[in-house]
């Protein structure tokens, strides 16, 4: 299983470059084509999440999570921050003079490696040997990479590379945690950082729907106080 991690990054990695190809040969896609098949993704991330979301034995430890990672996301305004930090990068590159890759490389990795679901998927991979989130964002970000591929042209295909240095760097950090926790301890916190995950995935989906706007991002702190509440609650 431990050799295994780095195959949801490496699907994910492929279907950029997949998506990025479909595009550059398809110049024109209905406009209702392109909503439609997001809602339907949207629809499926929705029920992943809920999926997941489920699987915790305290919802308790996900909703208290979830309420004070949204406090220390907000007060570090981490969705600002990387939004900001995109802004930059694209004015940087694109003031270079370098055309339609360089725009089209930065917008899509931002858009790829920047969210909660790749390091959800990542640390799925790395802890459980389960690549059902990164396999999910894979079609996601594969269809993403199409419709940018159309209009930002074959500077998409290398946000691939990023996104595999990204998580798979987070997934081989995962595999490591094991050999110094507990296997109790890491049992309970695999199933509620799931779980966690899980609520955070089914606000992507909604995002995706256009139902309303979540800064997920915002979230992300939630998943570093699931370990602290796992921890505290095993050892007293």
């Amino acid at each position: 299983m431990k050799k295994m991690f780095l195959i949801g990054t490496l699907v994910n990695g492929l279907c950029i470059v997949i998506g990025t190809v479909i595009g550059k040969v398809l110049n024109r896609i209905p406009e209702n084509m392109k909503v439609t098949v997001m809602q339907a993704i949207g629809l499926a991330v929705m029920f992943l999440g809920l999926q997941m979301g489920l699987k915790s034995e305290n919802f308790l430890i996900v909703i208290l999570s979830l309420v004070f990672g949204a406090v220390i996301g907000e007060f570090l305004r981490l969705d600002d921050k990387l939004n900001a930090l995109g802004i930059w990068l694209e004015a940087r590159i694109g003031s270079n003079g370098q055309g339609s890759i360089s725009q089209g490389f930065v917008t899509a990795t931002l858009i790829f490696v920047i969210g909660a679901m790749g390091i959800i998927g990542a640390l799925d991979s790395g802890i459980r040997g389960d690549h059902s989130v990164l396999y999910t964002k894979s079609i996601i970000d594969g269809f993403t990479a199409l419709i940018l591929t159309t209009t930002l042209g074959i500077g998409v295909v290398f946000s691939a590379v990023p996104v595999i240095l990204y998580q798979g760097l987070i997934a081989l950090f995962a595999t490591q945690i094991d050999r110094v926790v507990p296997q109790a301890l890491m049992d309970s916190f695999i199933m509620e950082m799931t779980a966690t995950g899980g609520v955070m995935i089914f606000a992507i989906g909604i995002n995706l729907m256009n139902l309303a706007k979540i800064r997920v991002a915002n979230l992300l702190p939630g998943i570093l106080i699931t370990a602290v509440i796992v921890t505290v609650m095993y050892f007293i």
